[in-house]
């Protein structure tokens, strides 16, 4: 339960919905202006219909350090967004006879377990039970320098195997990472090269590339968390997530991008089909992702603190993304309420309340607390007058006054509250709740 304080997801909604013919862009307007002046979001969205850009938004800081404001033109790391673009290219190989779905991967990496086993179609649809290597404990303590394919894939074959090859689906950036290793020796060209050559110059993105060191003078933008104030975050060196993970772009250039997707600009028709078929939850560089009766088709993507989605609902020509780089909130009700203005849909705009807390006022509730329900701990630190907390293995993330003993976590719909007398803290998120007490 504590891991997922650190995903989001989309919610389904039941019902029947259509496109607006009257999108009120002032009220959307107001909805990014309130997140804004609350140090509740960074980033920028994007909304189009028929191809067609519909919506733009940029809001917060590029480079807080220098007071430099988030444009359109701003470019922001998308994480694991990036699959989508290597799905692609792997798919585009296939179409081309330079890879098989079904062959095995023993070729290339004979020493990872169960290779002989391994599918290139199970590489990219989760369902090759390689451990996922970013979840190791030692992950960020190498995660900014560079590593070579050997120091990578030895990485990789130290986690070994989660699971038999094709018995379920679960999530792993190693397996993308293999496909970027296997896409170069493949094509003899450097991933950059092929996403260039493949994807960004025949459907004419103009911000979209493999990122190198951030570059604020080239419209890249730092990321933050927030813990009273935008603090900076560490940067992961490409050669570390490679395909899973190492792609900027715009959300402009992503709305693009599904639209040729799914616009037959990119792959033929049998190959998409492929990329959208669902199985244990997952497709092939895609999730759905619902909103009411209307079924989107995208991905999501977070690295240091930047955070990312974008989705592509056919039956109504509509793409939408949306990238940040630093959140205080929840970021999967933003897309919420962005698809309620396109679709007419009724939304709030939220209404932001402080409770005000000294440094000393936090000292109480400082330590480190157990439960007996889950086998994770959680550390209660503070950095200044903020109150942070942190899961076994887990990032840390600051929580948020609301009242007397009683702290929130927007990005999770995560809520805690202490009762300092009993030492005693309840972490209540998707309807349940959990029991600690402070060792």
């Amino acid at each position: 339960m504590i891991k997922r304080i650190l995903t989001t997801s989309l919610l389904l909604i039941f019902a029947q919905i259509g496109f607006s013919q009257n999108f009120d862009k002032n009220k959307l307007d107001n909805y990014f202006n309130a997140l804004e002046q609350n140090n509740k979001f960074m980033g920028s969205v994007a909304i189009s219909k028929n191809g067609e850009i519909i919506y733009t938004k940029s809001i917060g800081f590029a480079d807080v350090e220098n007071s430099l404001k988030a444009t359109e033109k701003t470019k922001y790391r998308i994480g694991s967004i990036s699959k989508s673009f290597t799905a692609v290219l792997t798919l585009k190989a296939v179409e081309n006879k330079k890879l098989d779905l079904n062959q095995t991967i023993d070729k290339w990496f004979p020493s990872i377990t169960n290779a002989k086993k391994i599918t290139i179609k199970q590489l990219l649809s989760h369902r090759s039970g390689i451990h996922n290597f970013t979840n190791d404990a030692d992950y960020l303590t190498y995660n900014t320098q560079p590593k070579t394919e050997k120091e990578i894939v030895e990485i990789i074959v130290k986690g070994n195997s989660e699971f038999e090859p094709d018995s379920k689906g679960e999530y792993s950036n190693s397996n993308y990472v293999l496909l970027t290793y296997i896409l170069e020796k493949t094509f003899k060209k450097s991933y950059s090269d092929l996403l260039q050559e493949h994807i960004v110059k025949p459907i004419g993105l103009t911000s979209t590339y493999v990122f190198g060191r951030i570059n604020p003078s080239k419209n890249e933008c730092k990321s933050y968390k927030f813990t009273g104030t935008w603090k900076l975050e560490t940067e992961t060196d490409y050669t570390i997530p490679l395909g899973a993970g190492a792609i900027t772009s715009t959300p402009s250039d992503l709305t693009k991008f599904a639209d040729a997707l799914f616009g037959g600009k990119l792959l033929k028709s049998e190959s998409l089909e492929i990329m959208k078929t669902i199985k244990d939850g997952y497709g092939i560089g895609l999730f759905q992702i619902p909103f009411y009766k209307s079924i989107g088709y995208g991905h999501t993507g977070g690295i240091d603190g930047f955070s990312s989605v974008y989705a592509h609902f056919p039956e109504d020509k509509i793409s939408y993304a949306l990238i940040s780089n630093g959140t205080n909130f929840k970021n999967n009700d933003i897309t919420i309420a962005v698809l309620s203005a396109v679709y007419g849909k009724p939304y709030e705009i939220p209404v932001f309340t402080t409770f005000k807390l000294t440094s000393e006022d936090l000292d109480k509730y400082l330590g480190i607390y157990a439960s007996k329900q889950i086998p994770l701990k959680i550390t209660i630190t503070k950095e200044g007058n903020t109150l942070i907390a942190q899961g076994t293995g887990q990032p840390a993330f600051p929580i948020e006054a609301t009242e007397k003993d009683k702290f929130k976590f927007d990005q999770a719909g995560a809520k805690f509250e202490f009762n300092p007398t009993e030492k005693t803290m309840i972490l209540f998120q998707g309807g349940g709740q959990i029991n600690f007490t402070k060792e």
